[in-house]
């Protein structure tokens, strides 16, 4: 099926947040009002399924499903008709747009039933959103004017203002019909802002802005944007808006500005797994890239892009993602790739752009118009020009396959004059991207590694919770007096070295050392539930280290090291720093309340905040110690956590370490 990818063009469900819309007023056919409690029970599972759509789409279903026959169960027609519809909206959003369909087909015959128009055209819209989105915009235009007749007959102005804007949406694809488009635009806008609907507003908004972006209209294109990002406010419908936004300064030559809204999109749409979106913001990401040089990050983001389009059968963006990497491999003087995306690229345009589609458009305005069929075409008639475009198919087919083998042939020997040069050339690389990759590990956590190679840059990431340790030894400037600088150096190392594989032990992160200071953390860059728990136990086998450590030196008469350990747990933002040496840090009040927590500790002991004390009292014995003042927070509470009896349980091997 042809695809046409122009997914936040059309007002539908309305979107992810408002997947649940139980404001709407359901009316009940026959005056057969359930009771309370049946409607109530119904509402708290649609509720429940909205609460799990950003994290989990099958609790979600679960829950709708559960909503489904708890209605059919209790006779209440309308509560089953809405949660039908949700459980269409749920697949629709995962990309299975047949399932969806279906469940809306069931909602629409309930929502008739019940004589519910609202409902009624509203599923009426959302099935030609689907179709427009499978690029068949004949029967997209069928079902919008459907929904708009039925809008128009029951005077529902919310549904009419969303018809006319998918069907601005049908024109908005071909720049030779933008004035009919605009018509619609312009028209559903001013309705949309009484009615108050922000997020059809937005849409709406967006839409207009795209055409004036076409027009080079920069000002006038980003006032509607404007409009529209005010509308969305902070709701993921944003990331439609800021992709246009991208789309709009890539243009104007500044791809900087472009790769900004197209990564800032893209995290939106990440969160939701909103495949299509996706897409769509990596193939803006991509395309900047190129104009920027970067033509290796380009490739990698094109394909990124490509396994998002594929799924969700997007031949509209795989006439892109195609075309971006065609124009990208040229320029990386890659031709057996550039010319295998440029066949591809003209394949997928071929069938998205096709003149018979256009004339059937204009046969169904037509037959709108006037509530017309069209008349039965003669079956001779068909079967002759079935058979002509038979043999039309099997003489290009011949051409195609003659040309094909000749091409093959071509590339065969570039390639091979080329294989063996390149794969020398290549054994070498090979090897030397390796030792980068173990380098790269040894500076940076896995995963930011890895996004920093296949993005060309790391995204700073906010943390609700995580653990944060500091130690730092007590006196330690009279100690530096008293050692050389290779003494105090290597026992410093010695110590620091043990700390890694204590912390390694315990699925912790280190961060850095400053002097002799050692900082870690727990619960990033992967969550972790257990992450309070691993940093209090980090702390005790660093003292029994210590301990160990310092009886050592007794033996040989030489002054303890005095080993402070501070802990807190809170929200931290975490991220790469630097541009020529990369560095991975952590920032926030957590990460001062921490230090502070270790300032004000003890020698062997653990000093930790009362947000830690909260976490672990079950677990650990724990000493009340009093508050302290910290700048911006207030008052602070401490306590020492003490090593429980089995400490050994949680204790690395502490014979394994070098003393």
């Amino acid at each position: 099926m042809i695809v046409n990818g122009k997914l936040r063009k059309t007002i539908k469900l309305p979107y992810l947040l408002q997947l649940l819309p139980l404001l709407l007023i359901l009316q009940i056919a026959g005056g057969q009002q359930p009771v309370l409690s049946d409607s109530g029970k119904v509402e708290t599972l649609l509720n429940q399924s909205r609460e799990f759509m950003s994290t989990s789409a099958d609790s979600a279903f679960e829950y709708a499903q559960r909503a489904v026959e708890h209605s059919a169960k209790t006779g209440y027609k309308s509560g089953q008709a809405l949660s039908v519809k949700t459980l269409g909206n749920i697949r629709y959003v995962q990309g299975n747009y047949i399932e969806a369909i279906q469940y809306w087909q069931e909602s629409l015959n309930l929502y008739d039933t019940i004589g519910d128009k609202t409902g009624v055209s509203t599923i009426l819209s959302n099935i030609g959103v689907v179709y427009y989105n499978q690029g068949d915009k004949i029967k997209a235009l069928d079902y919008y004017l459907r929904s708009l007749k039925v809008a128009e007959e029951n005077k529902l102005k919310l549904r009419e203002a969303i018809a006319l804007n998918n069907l601005g949406t049908v024109y908005h694809d071909n720049p030779e019909t933008h004035d009919k488009a605009l018509d619609y635009f312009i028209k559903a806008l001013p309705m949309l802002e009484e009615l108050g609907d922000r997020d059809a507003f937005g849409t709406t908004a967006t839409n207009l802005g795209e055409i004036y972006t076409a027009r080079n209209d920069e000002k006038t294109a980003l006032l509607y944007f404007e409009k529209a990002l005010k509308a969305f406010e902070d709701s993921i419908s944003m990331s439609y808006t800021l992709n246009k936004m991208g789309n709009l300064y890539f243009q104007k030559k500044n791809p900087e500005k472009a790769i900004q809204y197209h990564l800032q999109a893209y995290n939106m749409t990440l969160k939701l797994d909103a495949k299509l979106e996706m897409a769509e913001s990596l193939i803006g990401l991509a395309d900047a890239y190129r104009e920027q040089g970067f033509l290796k990050t380009a490739i990698s983001t094109y394909l990124q892009a490509e396994a998002f389009a594929r799924e969700t059968n997007s031949f509209a963006q795989l006439e892109k993602l195609y075309n971006g990497l065609a124009i990208t491999y040229k320029q990386e003087e890659d031709f057996p790739n550039a010319l295998k995306y440029q066949n591809l690229y003209s394949s997928v345009k071929d069938s998205l752009y096709n003149s018979a589609s256009d004339q059937k458009l204009s046969r169904l305005i037509f037959n709108f118009e006037i509530e017309k069929k069209e008349n039965e075409i003669d079956l001779l008639t068909k079967d002759k020009a079935l058979k002509e475009l038979e043999i039309a198919r099997q003489k290009f087919a011949k051409n195609a396959s003659l040309i094909g083998l000749l091409l093959i042939i071509a590339i065969a020997v570039i390639l091979y004059r080329n294989y063996r040069m390149k794969a020398k050339t290549n054994a070498i690389l090979d090897k030397k991207n390796e030792e980068i990759e173990r380098l790269l590990l040894n500076i940076l956590p896995a995963e930011v590694a890895n996004e920093l190679k296949t993005e060309g840059m790391a995204t700073p990431k906010y943390f609700e919770q995580a653990s944060v340790l500091f130690t730092d030894f007590k006196s330690f400037t009279k100690m530096a007096d008293v050692l050389s600088p290779q003494e105090l150096v290597a026992e410093l190392n010695e110590c620091f070295m043990a700390f890694d594989d204590i912390m390694s032990a315990h699925k912790l992160e280190k961060i850095k050392t400053i002097g002799d200071s050692y900082m870690c953390a727990g619960g990033i860059p992967t969550p972790d539930p257990d992450h309070v728990k691993n940093i209090v136990n980090a702390a005790f086998d660093i003292i029994r280290y210590m301990d160990k450590w310092n009886k050592k030196r007794a033996e040989k008469q030489q002054a303890p090291w005095e080993l402070r350990i501070g802990i807190h747990v809170g929200p931290v933002v975490a991220g790469v720093v630097g541009k020529t040496k990369y560095a991975y840090d952590i920032w926030g009040s957590t990460v001062n309340i921490a230090s502070r927590m270790e300032s004000n500790g003890e020698p062997g002991q653990v000093n930790v905040s009362e947000n830690v004390y909260d976490m672990i009292k079950g677990e650990y014995p724990c000493t009340y110690r009093g508050k302290i003042t910290a700048k911006n927070i207030g008052e602070i509470d401490m306590y020492f956590v003490h090593q429980p009896d089995y400490q050994n349980k949680f204790a690395l091997s502490l014979e394994a370490l070098p003393l």
